[in-house]
């Protein structure tokens, strides 16, 4: 059967629903005149839009090739135009064109911000506020919804599919696109000035350990620490802010665990992007309208525990899980890994321990101590600088307990001794000069780690 989006003239129907959204960037004009005016272009091309959904047989979108759809659509735009004697040159009719194909098949006014490989965070004010991140500083761009209405369309749509939702009831959702990036939304009567869209786009390409070298954020020699660290089999606990690299970083350490063993993902929102074959990923599950089925990270650590895992890897701690994850830790799946919002690496020590008492479990703060003393091997600490560069800020290591505290030794740091003329953060890498307990782990897994990678006078980078 040959596909078209053409709707049979029997099919025409007045008042078709509009589903989908309706607002698009302002027309350009030519030879400098002045722009049409902000609100008529508009109105102009939800008119537009609203006609073309009278015309077009919706059933059809998911039946043909995308460039067969553009120049079909491309035609009824074309008719529509005509009617209603709206000139517009070639330009802006392919810009019309994209619009209603962004609506239609995408995310709308957000496809092209998607598209955009040097924007790292979109974030959404409400319709009229949109803010992105490049290179790790914020700017204003121009993107626009018609209303909140519009803006309400596109998150029920992102939530939608997998398997969320978003309503008064349930104002806010954390969900994920297509290819794995991470979106949060919230609305009113949370969000006062209009529904609030966060997304955190993944790169199109795996950011592996050679990329993070290359931007600067780990120097080689600390490089191959990590190898050895994971090769090994130590626990690690990555601790950062927000947007500091937490999971671009565990993702690259990740890619040193060997391929033959089986690993297990637990998530609230499916981001890692581990690049072994075996491994099991698992997703928290909200309560249903009814305040029921709702599935917490605990319960999949708890879980992931039957599943025969050689490491078990916890996207993010927040809460009690984190009790499961040291008990995992301490029983048999070395090697295993998480992330902690923290800003420095004794503070995120301390989260774990208050985590602990959120468990509901009893415990004296010194047994709550020489469980994460004893289950947690290495703390990378990232952070995200001032001029918006992200670097690996420390490492450093865990060695038991003096009495009430917990005895840590740092590695590797950062060093930063001023700014340039640029406003840009100056600074280097630095060794400690401490050599780790965790080297003989390395040399009895087979790993050499030369010894001049922890002298203090040896060349790090900056």
């Amino acid at each position: 059967m040959k596909w078209s989006v053409k709707r049979a003239e029997a099919d025409s129907q007045p008042g078709v629903s509009d589903g989908v959204g309706t607002a698009m960037p302002a027309l350009q004009t030519l030879d400098g005149e002045q722009d049409l005016n902000k609100k008529r272009a508009l109105d102009l091309k939800v008119s537009i839009h609203r006609a073309l959904l009278e015309k077009i047989n919706l059933s059809a979108l998911d039946q043909i090739p995308r460039e067969q759809m553009r120049t079909e659509i491309g035609e009824i735009i074309g008719e529509i135009l005509i009617q209603r004697h709206e000139p517009l040159n070639r330009s802006e009719r392919n810009d019309l064109i994209d619009d209603v194909m962004d609506e239609l098949l995408g995310l709308g006014p957000l496809e092209p911000l998607l598209q955009d490989d040097s924007i790292t965070d979109i974030l959404v004010n409400g319709p009229e506020t949109v803010f992105v991140e490049r290179n790790g500083l914020l700017e204003k761009v121009p993107t626009e919804f018609q209303n909140d209405k519009h803006l309400m369309r596109i998150i029920q749509k992102i939530v939608s599919a997998v398997g969320r939702r978003i309503d008064e009831s349930s104002p806010f959702v954390d969900a994920r696109l297509a290819d794995g990036s991470r979106v949060n939304a919230i609305v009113s009567p949370l969000a006062v000035d209009g529904s609030l869209l966060s997304i955190r786009k993944f790169a199109k390409k795996r950011i592996g350990i050679e990329r993070l070298i290359e931007l600067g954020s780990v120097p080689e020699p600390m490089a191959q620490v990590m190898r050895a660290v994971v090769a090994s089999r130590r626990n690690v606990l990555i601790s950062g802010g927000t947007g500091s690299g937490k999971t671009t970083l565990l993702n690259a350490m990740s890619s040193f665990i060997d391929p033959r063993e089986r690993i297990v993902t637990i998530e609230d929102s499916a981001e890692l992007q581990l690049q072994q074959d075996h491994v099991a990923r698992l997703e928290t599950r909200p309560a249903n309208v009814e305040g029921k089925g709702e599935v917490t990270q605990r319960e999949l650590v708890k879980n992931a525990l039957r599943m025969r895992p050689d490491r078990i890897i916890v996207g993010e701690v927040r809460a009690g899980e984190a009790f499961d994850m040291l008990q995992a830790m301490n029983t048999g799946h070395d090697g295993s890994m998480t992330t902690v919002h923290a800003n420095t690496a004794r503070d995120a020590l301390s989260r774990l321990e208050q985590m602990i008492g959120m468990s509901g479990i009893e415990m004296p703060a010194r047994a709550a101590r020489a469980q994460i003393a004893s289950a947690i091997n290495v703390v990378v600490q990232v952070g995200r600088l001032a001029d918006g560069r992200r670097r690996v800020l420390s490492l450093s290591e865990l060695i038991g307990m003096e009495g009430e505290t917990i005895t840590m030794q740092e590695i590797y740091r950062y060093k930063i001794t001023g700014r340039d003329e640029h406003n840009n953060v100056i600074g280097h890498f630095e060794a400690t000069g401490i050599r780790p307990k965790f080297h003989g782990d390395a040399v009895s897994a087979g790993i050499t780690l030369p010894p001049e990678l922890f002298r203090p006078d040896f060349e790090m980078g900056t």
